[in-house]
């Protein structure tokens, strides 16, 4: 390991990424009416980091050699993959579990399709990251939404309310953990609760656990196959390196299913679109996951957690708003609702007073709609001048 590969990390720096086809620079005054020139991005899931070193040498490896053919021999990305694992997170995964897809949208898309037919019903727990209701519904699936508990101002599932909502023609679960938006990294037992829910009603449980790197210190995520052993028989993992290493461009994304026969069916449908991956994401992908893209990413959620010190305390001293504590993700969720505002109202003050674009709760699901989700993943001056912006659009409540 490179002892001085963090050196060069310098997460403070200001990169202009306007002009550049930033999904969230580019469009956001044609999506929230805020201008790139004197706004803030809040809003799309990825930072303003430069990727690590590791991953930028691999780039320039691929552009000096300067032929971009298909790749093959996955052997060193694969390993790269499983070392990621058993170093980080302590899971023994083989060569052969692993599916490489074009990111975990595409790999929800790809699991809805193979393991459930239209008009099945598909579950969420919500709110939750928007993409999936977009999948399911687009798929011609039956959207089954089941809304999250706050217990002490986190979310919880309550699976006998869930249980008690089942018609019978569900057929999967997508699990986001940890969770977006809430932040929550969820613990064995509550992992194990679901996984036997799941049993009890004949679920496949899709686990997506894009965000398990992005933990905070003192926290601890658990890989819900290791959690539930017993239940790897409807067990479907899916990560990626894409929100850890802010190379979401890549489009690089692995479902992972430890259990043959569900591997049979995936491996058909992959067949069936003659789907391969990006030549370009399995290369950054096998650099990124390595000893030197570790200690950038510890790096990282050192830097993040003073970004969300900094960013709480400013939205809690607002009064009637809260920002739901993060354990994992660089992802901060809003709570307007003691403010007595309409959602219409407290958003215009941040799209058009603060001139900040963020994420609508509404999206989410049921529960979200006195939210809005605040992408903290930017360098600590920006920070500080959207929590200035932000005091002052709600300077009246003080």
């Amino acid at each position: 390991m490179n002892k001085h590969a963090n050196h060069a990390i310098n997460f403070d720096e200001i990169i202009d990424r306007r002009h550049t086809h930033s999904s969230k620079w580019d469009t956001m005054e044609s999506v929230y009416g805020v201008s790139p020139d004197d706004g803030i991005s809040m809003w799309v899931a990825d930072t303003d980091f430069r990727a690590p070193k590791c991953v930028n040498d691999a780039v320039q490896a691929m552009v000096d050699h300067g032929i971009y053919g298909y790749f093959g021999d996955e052997t060193a990305y694969n390993a790269s993959i499983a070392w990621w694992m058993s170093a980080r997170h302590g899971w023994q995964i083989e060569p052969e579990w692993i599916f490489t897809t074009h990111g975990l949208c595409n790999g929800t898309a790809l699991c809805v399709e193979t393991f459930t037919q239209p008009g099945d019903g598909v579950i969420l727990f919500t709110p939750v990251y928007h993409s999936f209701a977009k999948i399911i519904r687009a798929s011609g699936r039956d959207l089954v939404e089941c809304p999250l508990e706050l217990d002490q101002g986190r979310y919880v599932m309550d699976l006998e309310a869930a249980e008690a909502s089942l018609k019978g023609h569900e057929k999967m679960v997508v699990f986001c953990s940890p969770h977006n938006p809430g932040g929550r990294v969820w613990d064995v037992s509550e992992i194990k609760a679901l996984a036997d829910f799941c049993a009890r009603n004949d679920l496949l449980l899709v686990s997506d656990e894009i965000h398990h790197d992005l933990v905070y210190p003192g926290q601890k995520h658990t890989i819900a196959a290791l959690a539930v052993p017993e239940h790897l028989d409807r067990l479907v993992m899916m990560s990626a390196p894409t929100k850890t290493f802010n190379i979401a461009g890549c489009h690089n994304g692995n479902v992972i299913i430890p259990n043959e026969g569900l591997r049979r069916k995936f491996a058909h449908t992959i067949a069936a679109l003659n789907l391969s991956p990006n030549s370009f994401g399995q290369h950054m992908t096998t650099a990124a996951y390595s000893p030197d893209g570790a200690i950038w990413v510890d790096a990282l959620m050192v830097y993040l957690e003073e970004n969300q010190r900094i960013f709480d305390g400013a939205m809690n001293a607002l009064p009637g708003v809260r920002s739901m504590p993060l354990e994992a993700t660089y992802l901060s969720w809003v709570d307007f609702s003691g403010t007595g505002m309409s959602a219409t109202e407290f958003t215009r003050r941040v799209e058009h007073d603060a001139k900040i674009a963020v994420n609508y709760g509404e999206t989410f699901g049921s529960g979200g709609q006195s939210y809005l989700r605040f992408n903290i993943g930017l360098p600590k001056s920006r920070i500080i001048e959207a929590c200035t912006r932000l005091t002052d659009a709600f300077g009246d409540l003080q």
